[in-house]
């Protein structure tokens, strides 16, 4: 019989997180959307008056203001008991419901930012000059300004607010089906057990050192999506068709530009990724060959991409253990953040392992003025360890944002998210490569850090590429179904796995699994912030408390400043290709190292 995930009631508490931290009950929970409802409330009654004094202005900021604190928090509080278990309707209707309290405070308020947009430049230095308590909402007001020309009529902004529950329907039941409905065919597993595969499992059995079972997850998990394709790529293209509605009704060019200018970033930082990188395909090409080499294949196969090349160092890795190498490897960052990631591990922060119905993947998440949340799947394994280091440079980002930043400034940009916690990952490898002296095993680390690199700088900027191309298609008129996005998907792996690559016909599928694609062009930032973190944790380790003092003035700015400023305060400037060609050089001396030591 096969081996079955744990029920959510079955998994041991410390093992999870503690979401009392956030509300002590539902019911406490419901008392406060009660308030947000009064806030909102007093909020609507200034339609129309919101620029009518300096006292109106900043009442309408500051009640806005804390109705989103508590809508965050309300948020997050569902978001987090739905993730623990989607089969639980009792969640997933707390989520559904807090969907639709976000668009309605979106729908009630949309009148704001018109108002402020119609007041002169004159008027709105008046109001600031009167009053004092608005300065602290003076960058605020800069943003809102600074997409003057996306902004609509309050009466249309709150059409296009009202849309707002709807457009979420293709993320929603994606995730749904995705995590929930589909149920994955059973393996026999190294030991001739039978298993049902899984999203936590599926890489685990994918790294596997028998390639019949790596081909049999391999063939088997891309089977039901193969199945479902037609229903996902009708999702897909949901939510494409709701990004092209958006970037219309806000007089954007394309897709890209909205979401980009969304975080203030230029659409050439984007163009640049892919442009680069593909400049570079011969790296990866060469990386493909090497690997080729290591596993002694006549032909290498998807299923063989995330298996070591040096199969006989892999090592299982226990999450206590991981918890102690992770705060060995951080050292550098100083003591106060160090043990602020051990109060994380000590105090539920984290919901550890799988269990039926829990959302797949890891992240980090939570709401000001209460501590992170991170969700893993952990499996004992290398890339776990790293996932745990990931996350919590996320979560330690979020931390710091949040203690130095005011509410209204304390969420960072996307753009940056994944700096903080590629800068863990890059400080954990060099941590281990650092203390290791057996040759195997640093040949193996050397491996681990070049599929670091395939990972988030190809295979990502190869996603964004998909999402870039798969939104133009649909701009243009052409038809986002199963075989028109397998057909882009397949040539896109094609072209950057290279000629000793065999491109399986299942990889056409890998589209349907990713759930990223759901969230406006996300993919492309983990390849900029891959190589902006590479620099930046050489920089710690090399110079030291001088480094680490802008690091950590760069993880408090929130969005105190333009996400592009912020790096540049760590000396990065990610308008230039310059910060990706030395991620992409460093990967070329990673693989003449690791040849050599073959």
């Amino acid at each position: 019989m096969a081996k079955e995930l744990p029920k959510r009631s079955e998994v041991k508490e410390e093992y999870t997180w503690d979401v009392s931290a956030m509300y002590a009950s539902k019911t406490a929970w419901e008392a406060d959307l009660k308030e947000v409802d009064a806030i909102v409330s007093d909020l609507a009654k200034l339609e129309g008056s919101v620029m009518a004094s300096a006292e109106k202005l900043l009442a309408a900021l500051e009640l806005g203001a804390r109705a989103e604190q508590k809508i965050d928090l309300a948020f997050n509080y569902a978001e987090r008991l739905f993730d623990q278990d989607q089969k639980n309707t009792e969640h997933q209707a707390m989520s559904q419901k807090m969907y639709g309290v976000v668009t309605d405070y979106q729908s009630r308020t949309a009148f704001v930012v018109p108002e402020i947009l119609a007041a002169d430049k004159a008027t709105l230095a008046q109001y600031f000059a009167e009053k004092k308590e608005l300065e602290l909402y003076r960058g605020l007001v800069d943003e809102i300004l600074r997409t003057k020309e996306h902004v609509l009529s309050a009466e249309m902004e709150k059409l296009v607010a009202m849309t707002g529950e709807m457009a979420q329907t293709p993320e929603q039941v994606y995730s749904i089906i995705n995590n929930a409905d589909l149920i994955y065919p059973e393996i026999e597993d190294e030991n001739g057990e039978k298993v049902r595969l899984s999203h936590g499992n599926f890489v685990p059995f994918e790294e596997s050192g028998d390639r019949r079972v790596r081909k049999d997850a391999f063939e088997a998990f891309y089977s039901i999506y193969k199945q479902f394709a037609g229903t996902i790529a009708g999702l897909y293209n949901g939510q494409v068709k709701q990004q092209i509605f958006y970037a219309k009704a806000r007089n954007y060019a394309s897709t890209l530009e909205a979401a980009v200018d969304a975080n203030n970033v230029p659409v050439k930082v984007y163009r640049n990724l892919v442009e680069t990188v593909n400049a570079n395909m011969d790296k990866m090409h060469r990386y493909v060959k090497l690997r080729k080499k290591c596993l002694g294949v006549d032909e290498l196969h998807m299923y063989d991409v995330y298996t070591p090349m040096i199969a006989d160092a892999a090592k299982k890795v226990s999450y206590d253990e991981a918890k102690e190498t992770v705060l060995k490897a951080l050292a550098p960052l100083g003591e106060d953040y160090v043990a602020t990631v051990k109060e994380g591990f000590e105090n539920r922060w984290i919901d550890v392992y799988e269990n039926e119905g829990k959302r797949s993947g890891a992240y980090s998440a939570g709401a000001f003025g209460t501590h992170p949340y991170v969700l893993l799947n952990y499996n004992d394994t290398l890339d776990n360890m790293f996932t745990l280091a990931h996350e919590m440079g996320h979560a330690m980002h979020s931390w710091y944002s949040n203690a130095n930043q005011p509410y209204i400034y304390s969420q960072y940009k996307i753009f940056v998210a994944e700096v903080a916690s590629t800068c863990n990952e890059i400080l954990l490898m060099e941590y281990l490569l650092a203390n290791t002296t057996d040759k195997k095993e640093r040949a193996y680390l050397l491996n681990h850090y070049l599929d670091s690199f395939k990972g988030t700088v190809y295979r990502q900027t190869m996603f964004a590429e998909f999402e870039m191309k798969s939104n133009q298609m649909a701009e243009e008129g052409e038809s986002l179904n199963a075989e028109n996005l397998c057909k882009l998907y397949y040539e896109l792996n094609q072209k950057y796995f290279g000629e000793d690559m065999v491109s399986d016909p299942q990889i056409a599928y890998e589209w349907a699994r990713i759930p990223h694609f759901y969230y406006n062009f996300y993919v492309y930032q983990y390849a900029t912030s891959f190589s902006a973190a590479v620099a930046i944790a050489h920089g710690i380790l090399e110079e030291g408390a001088p480094a680490v003092e802008r690091y950590k003035k760069f993880l408090s700015g929130g969005c105190s400043m333009s996400p592009v400023d912020l790096l540049k305060q760590v000396g990065i400037n990610m308008e230039e290709p310059k910060p990706i060609q030395d991620a992409l050089d460093v990967f070329g001396k990673v693989l003449d190292e690791i040849e050599t030591l073959i």
